[in-house]
């Protein structure tokens, strides 16, 4: 009930979401603005056949964005690929390396890298869904050819509009900005979702008690992933005592926190585009026979898809923990000052033990991810619905939810703090 209050009487808070929520109204209708010289119709009639391919995955992190042609048709996707392509270029770039450590002004020149990297993404994603979307099929997407140029830069300018409506979320409102556009991209078609559920029940396609025991499942899943996404592995940590002039420092014990999905979402995310690319590249060879073996071996439901899609999420579990996540750079930081584990030495001792105890529970992480992600796809094919929950875009709604609230908390707990030192002080100056 606190927190509920907080959110209507502190003014600041109210107004970082109020700010949140508009800008997240202008993104919901640019994706309604459709771009100049494209066929809607005929692009809405060839997404309802390809929804197992990327343009399919893309359709749904957009809100649909991209079937209705619209100037947001690419979504905040290359922002976020050019986010992870410049970490990655963190660990192995050392020019990038040491500017990472050089505070603000190194983020801020990483960040102005990463929009102009989001730009030459975006054009080069324009051109290749564009000329794509057109090879897919025999229908005509684009009403003029001499309109393709002018397709393509008004995608990548919606993109970099995205970017900035991100960045400003993320300074000036509540949450990560580009991860609430994901959220509510995809949070936008659970309605037309559930219509369509209900309706497939009325016309007798979905059984009435599959379908409740089914949305029992999806909710024992929702609330298997808030409790391992905020589950950790607590490494207890020790200062050492330290006197600097006449004061005593340290002699305190705290905790290190390893979560047990160190990476996110973005494990599935990325087995999911590869899986799918095989299926896209096959759309735009219909009568090839070696491109249709190819797609019906990895096709949602097989064995050869299973084994592969979770062979690809383990892989970039640990692949990506060990891109964010350096238990050598932790231990060194924890030897500068003056913290060590108990019963372990400082140093390569500490570093090794940290890696093991990550990585242990890495394994575990991974497991977690790929059940979940499997789990609508083997529930699809056993029952032969098309309903369709979980997998990587319920981790993305619940992981987001559970990263506003506790922005949220935060801005309450230091509220909070803030006001208890100020009467602090008030108490102490009357005495």
């Amino acid at each position: 009930m606190a927190a509920v209050e907080g959110l209507t009487k502190i003014p600041e808070l109210k107004r970082r979401i109020l700010f949140t929520l508009g800008l997240l109204g202008v993104y919901r209708i640019g994706c309604h603005i459709p771009v100049p010289g494209i066929n809607v119709q005929s692009l809405q009639t060839f997404f309802r056949s390809k929804s197992d391919t990327l343009f399919g995955m893309l359709n749904a992190f957009t809100g649909q964005a991209l079937e209705n042609a619209s100037i947001f048709a690419l979504g905040i996707m290359p922002y976020i690929s050019a986010s992870i392509i410049f970490q990655l270029l963190t660990q192995v770039s050392p020019t990038l390396n040491q500017l990472s450590k050089e505070g603000e002004h190194g983020r801020r020149k990483i960040n102005q890298y990463t929009r102009y990297a989001t730009v030459v993404l975006a054009l080069f994603q324009g051109f290749a869904i564009s000329r794509g979307l057109i090879a897919a099929s025999d229908q005509s997407f684009i009403s003029n050819r001499g309109l393709l140029p002018l397709a393509i830069i008004t995608l990548a300018a919606g993109t970099a509009f995205i970017m900035w409506l991100g960045e400003q979320i993320t300074e000036r409102g509540i949450g990560n900005g580009s991860s609430l556009i994901i959220f509510s991209g995809i949070a936008a078609g659970i309605p037309v979702q559930v219509q369509q559920t209900i309706q497939m029940v009325r016309d007798g396609q979905l059984s009435p008690i599959l379908f409740v025991l089914l949305t029992a499942v999806m909710v024992f899943v929702v609330g298997v992933i808030i409790y391992l996404e905020q589950g950790q592995r607590r490494i207890p940590i020790q200062y050492a005592k330290r006197q600097v002039g006449r004061r005593l420092f340290g002699g305190v014990s705290t905790h290190l926190p390893l979560k047990i999905n160190t990476s996110g979402v973005i494990p599935p995310i990325f087995a999911s585009s590869l899986l799918m690319a095989p299926l896209t590249i096959a759309t735009f060879f219909p009568t090839n026979p070696i491109a249709i073996g190819i797609a019906d071996a990895v096709r949602n439901g097989g064995t050869l898809y299973y084994t592969i899609y979770t062979s690809l999420i383990v892989f970039f579990c640990f692949f990506y923990t060990a891109v964010v996540f350096n238990p050598t750079d932790v231990a060194e930081n924890l030897k500068k000052n003056g913290g060590y584990v108990p019963g372990i030495r400082p140093g390569k001792n500490t570093a090794d033990y940290i890696d093991n105890v990550l990585t242990r529970i890495t394994y575990g992480g991974a497991l977690y991810i790929s059940l979940v992600c499997l789990l609508p796809s083997f529930l699809t094919a056993k029952f032969k619905v098309s309903f369709y929950f979980g997998g990587t875009t319920l981790l993305i709604l619940v992981g987001v939810a559970l990263d506003t609230v506790a922005q949220i908390q935060t801005f309450l707990l230091t509220r909070d703090y803030e006001g208890f030192m100020k009467n602090a002080k008030l108490r102490g100056r009357r005495g």
